[in-house]
């Protein structure tokens, strides 16, 4: 039932060390699209004085996060809950952070517009939305690896693809958030922090 996804060994650290300077000291942590569950565990575990709340929309996605989670044991890690990001109405009216990553490249656009509008919706002024993932910048040369990478997504589905920092940043501005931050990460990827206004 438990899911493997290797890339979470590799960016969980890394990940960790720039949310340590985005989150708050406490409250509950919304995490989107949480997958298999290793990154919910390994934060839980890292950020013990914050609730951390897993979701996804995928049922076997939420099996796996519950596998692990009931291995893990932790105080602080709730029961993962069915969440569509593309929704217009979550399961959960407030967050004090958002965690999504790796998401936006591997689902269509209406998504990501669902996560910014839910975002405005469960976040405090101040609170933050934190992103993962590979992104395209419209004054940054993108690495051939994830231009390949988007090419490969694109085919297996037209819907899919990198999406612009441009774009998001618009999205954002519509919901009533703005950029703070942006952190290089390993194997091309990015962080990027937006925070109610």
């Amino acid at each position: 039932m438990k899911r493997h996804a290797p890339a979470t060994a590799r960016n969980s650290q890394p990940l960790a060390e720039v949310l340590a300077r985005e989150l708050p000291a406490s409250g509950t942590v919304l995490e989107i699209a949480s997958g298999s569950g290793e990154h919910a565990v390994f934060m839980a575990r890292r950020f013990p004085a914050l609730d951390w709340q897993p979701s996804d929309r995928d049922a076997e996605a939420l099996a796996s996060v519950d596998a692990w989670a009931a291995e893990a044991r932790l105080a602080n890690l709730r029961p993962a809950i069915a969440l569509d990001a593309a929704a217009p109405d979550w399961p959960i009216v407030s967050a004090d952070a958002l965690l999504c990553v790796n998401m936006l490249h591997i689902s269509p656009w209406d998504a990501a517009v669902g996560l910014f509008a839910g975002a405005g919706r469960v976040l405090g002024s101040g609170a933050p939305l934190v992103l993962y993932g590979p992104f395209v910048e419209p004054d940054v040369e993108t690495a051939a690896s994830n231009h390949a990478f988007d090419q490969s997504l694109r085919q297996r589905d037209p819907a899919w693809g990198l999406r612009s920092t441009a774009d998001l940043d618009r999205l954002a501005a519509g919901h009533g958030m703005t950029r703070t931050a942006r952190c290089a990460m390993p194997a091309n990827n990015l962080v990027l922090v937006y925070r109610r206004d």
